[in-house]
């Protein structure tokens, strides 16, 4: 894995978090 690609596995999934948790 790509140190990118696993920085936007950890962006999406903190976007996500954070979405939900405002939703």
């Amino acid at each position: 894995m790509k140190p990118l690609e696993g920085r936007i596995a950890l962006v999406a999934g903190a976007t996500r978090g954070a979405g939900r948790g405002i939703a």
